[in-house]
């Protein structure tokens, strides 16, 4: 993937895209918040884990939302046949600039629409579901553009996390009251957070078979709670260590003290 050199003439999606590669990619390492820079990296590498377990190189993959496009070129470059989507048409222009190799068809608008008719061996759906005010229909038509027995692959932040105060799913009787505010970026958009046991519910109610449900990123890996002051002294090998070794812990301690989730649904 190719860098860019920022140009104070571009659109403002672009230079707050911009703003996310230098922090996500490009001057991660050097951020001043290790643990973003840190907890990006464990989650896409979560989803990428997940891709090529039980999706084989040139695979046809859908990439929701995909902003930037930085999962997207990253596939592309590992031989996936990806379609990238967002609603911001604008940025596809921006994303075409950090292009190096591979295969990339580009579908902007609302990916329901757009993607009528095609199916794919994968739709990757990373960070999006929190977003939305009714998570279990939105998963119902994720699956219309997924091959009898594809998969989807989502990552999302844990409603079990010791932090998160926001309502649960399932146990909210009215989630249309959000959705005027749906689709907002960044945490500030978030409306529910899910639980373990919902992402079962919400797969059996799409007719999903749920393969795999594992959680990730410890305070320590996400420099939470003020642990991002510490991490630029604290050895990258050290983190990953106590981050698998968290990994480990029990079912309701694991649940609390990490922040993210990481699914995979097979159609049925």
């Amino acid at each position: 993937m190719k860098t860019v050199d920022y140009n104070s003439n571009w659109v403002q999606s672009w230079k707050e895209s911009y703003v996310y590669d230098q922090v996500e990619v490009f001057g991660g390492k050097t951020s001043k918040n290790l643990g973003y820079y840190y907890a990006y990296k464990m989650r896409q590498r979560k989803a990428f884990d997940l891709l090529h377990k039980y999706l084989p190189v040139g695979s046809e993959v859908l990439d929701i939302a995909a902003a930037q496009g930085n999962f997207s070129l990253l596939l592309a470059e590992e031989g996936y046949k990806v379609t990238w989507n967002d609603l911001r048409e604008e940025l596809i222009s921006y994303v075409k600039m950090k292009y190096e190799k591979g295969s990339i068809e580009y579908l902007a608008g609302n990916c329901f629409e757009v993607c009528k008719g095609k199916l794919f061996d994968a739709v990757l759906i990373t960070e999006i579901i929190e977003h939305v005010a009714h998570p279990d229909d939105f998963l119902k038509l994720v699956s219309d553009l997924v091959k009898p027995n594809g998969y989807i692959i989502m990552t999302t932040p844990s409603g079990e996390y010791f932090t998160n105060n926001l309502p649960k799913f399932s146990e909210y009787a009215t989630p249309e009251d959000f959705e005027s505010v749906q689709f907002k970026p960044n945490a500030d958009g978030h409306i529910f957070l899910l639980h373990e046991d919902e992402f079962y519910d919400l797969g059996k109610k799409a007719d999903l078979k749920t393969l795999e449900v594992s959680i990730h990123t410890n305070p320590l890996t996400g420099g939470h709670i003020k642990l991002h002051k510490i991490l630029p002294f604290i050895p990258k090998q050290i983190v990953d260590s106590i981050e698998r070794t968290t990994q480990r812990l029990p079912s309701k301690i694991r649940k609390k003290i990490h922040s993210s989730w990481a699914v995979v649904y097979q159609k049925r």
